[in-house]
């Protein structure tokens, strides 16, 4: 699926850009945040750390590959938490690259998920995954993967086109989804019939850059948001190092828009429905 690599201008003037006597929310949680074995080398974690102090970022959902940098965030947090975020941990069914491409089918991947299990950190869910189409969705693997998330109660964070959407629910309506992107390309009309049938479906929203259009929210997300205000959650999908890079850019578009909507709604997508997703997870 396409991603496109190059922030958009308008994240650049967005925090300019918000109504008069606005007020941005002052706590982010990061509910889409990799930290991977490239991210490691040029973002160690003290800077890691910096960054999120730095874009008053409290909490995140932290994923790496492999899941060496998740657990360094975890450890950070325990060490020194004044200076972390809270951090919930999710298991990524990825070792290298290549797994994105067969961890649907590859029976190793599900011995990965229960190492990860054992070590007894914490986790709270298993992804981001990528899978496209309902028979990659079908396989025996992802319904054992999905019957282990009910029965540990544990969350997917599923990169995936509606079809493989409908098959994991199909698995079982009561498995829980953070649906990362939205859709990624899912019309907003689209994204409230499927929060609708599942209640246990969450988007997530890095890279809906159609949120905004010349820097204000679009009519069809304000409805969306109106109607939904407890089924969405921000991430900064930090996959790749430029948008570790970008990452000050990417919370203050964010805190753009996040300012034209009420208050109330504005904080939970910003930072409590994520918060109500986890409680009870360890850190602060």
């Amino acid at each position: 699926m396409f991603r496109r690599y190059r922030f958009p201008f308008a994240a650049w003037v967005m925090a300019l850009c918000m109504p008069a006597g606005a007020q941005a929310p002052q706590e982010l949680f990061d509910a889409h945040l990799h930290y991977n074995d490239e991210a490691v080398t040029t973002y160690p974690v003290a800077e890691a750390l910096r960054l999120f102090r730095a874009n008053g970022v409290t909490a995140i959902l932290a994923t790496s590959r492999p899941n060496d940098g998740t657990r360094a965030l975890v450890d950070a947090a325990r060490e020194v938490p004044a200076a972390a975020p809270r951090v919930v941990p999710f298991i990524r069914p990825y070792r290298t690259h290549a797994d994105r491409q067969t961890w649907f089918s590859n029976p190793e991947i599900y011995a990965l998920i229960e190492t990860e299990l054992a070590r007894g950190i914490g986790y709270r869910g298993i992804g981001e995954f990528h899978v496209f189409g309902a028979a990659d969705a079908g396989t025996a693997q992802v319904r054992k993967i999905v019957a282990l998330a009910v029965a540990r109660d544990l969350w997917l964070h599923a990169h995936c086109d509606e079809a493989a959407l409908e098959a994991l629910f199909a698995h079982d309506p009561k498995v829980k989804v953070i649906w990362a992107h939205s859709g990624f390309s899912t019309p907003p009309e689209a994204i409230a019939g499927y929060l609708a049938r599942h209640p246990t479906l969450i988007g997530e929203l890095s890279y809906r850059y159609d949120i905004t259009q010349d820097g204000s929210l679009t009519p069809a997300w304000r409805s969306l948001f109106a109607r939904f205000p407890d089924r969405f959650v921000i991430g900064s999908d930090t996959w790749v190092n430029q948008r570790w890079a970008q990452y000050g850019e990417i919370m203050a578009w964010y805190r753009g828009w996040l300012a034209q909507l009420p208050g109330d709604t504005a904080r939970r997508i910003a930072f409590s429905n994520a918060s109500a997703l986890f409680a009870g997870a360890p850190g602060r």
